[in-house]
This record gives structure tokens, C-alpha cells and sequence, in this order.
């Protein structure tokens, strides 16, 4: 089941509210924005979604802002001493940097699920 939905770059979580008996998702990772959205159908909930997400960008558009992104492109990872030092020296066997092993990891893994 895939429990994300995804519009102009933006991504959330779906979840369900038995209290409230709807669906609904906020995007996630933004740091200076909030973006919610909710439906009791999936059809209200994707019309829900695409309207907080174009009305966010009209709004950064309108107060010349750029757009957040959800994702930096960096992010800290730790992997305990030992996977550490494994991870190194595989890095320093494949003459490259950990980061680009990481990278590489986490490449092939989404390739195979």
C-alpha cells in the first residue's frame, strides 16, 4: 500500500483519523511553512492536496519567496563504530569518499525495493 502522495515536487504521509473520520497529510520537512491537507474520499483528499500545495506556491510567487524544499540534500547519519570504520575502509578500497559510498548504498537499496 502507498501510503504517499505526491504533487509539484511536494510529498506527504497519508494518515487516517478514526476520530475525525477523514484522511489527511502535511507536508513534511519544511521548516518555515506548514502545508495540511484533509478529505473524507481520496478524491476530496488529492483536490485538498493540490490546492495547499498551489496555494503555497502562488503565495511564495505573490511575496517574491522562494519555494522550501522538503529535502536539503544532506543529512547526518550515524551508523555506530563499527559499520563506521567498515564503511571507511571500504571508501578508502574503492579510492572514494564515504559520502559517495553512502550514496551508493542507498542507490542500489531503492533500486531493489
Amino acid at each position: 500500500m502507498n501510503n504517499i502522495m505526491k504533487y509539484k515536487g511536494y510529498w506527504a504521509e497519508i494518515k487516517y483519523s478514526d476520530e475525525d473520520e477523514c484522511f489527511y497529510g502535511i507536508v513534511e520537512g519544511l521548516k518555515n511553512s506548514s502545508i495540511s491537507f484533509e478529505g473524507t474520499t481520496v478524491k476530496e483528499l488529492k483536490k485538498d492536496f493540490k490546492d495547499a500545495i498551489d496555494y503555497h506556491l502562488q503565495y511564495c510567487k505573490e511575496h517574491n519567496e522562494e519555494p522550501e524544499k522538503q529535502c536539503k540534500g544532506s543529512l547526518n547519519v550515524r551508523l555506530g563504530v563499527e559499520l563506521h570504520n567498515k564503511a571507511r575502509m571500504k571508501s578508502i578500497e574503492k579510492n572514494i569518499s564515504i559520502n559517495e559510498l553512502i550514496k551508493d548504498a542507498i542507490v542500489l537499496y531503492l533500486k531493489m525495493n
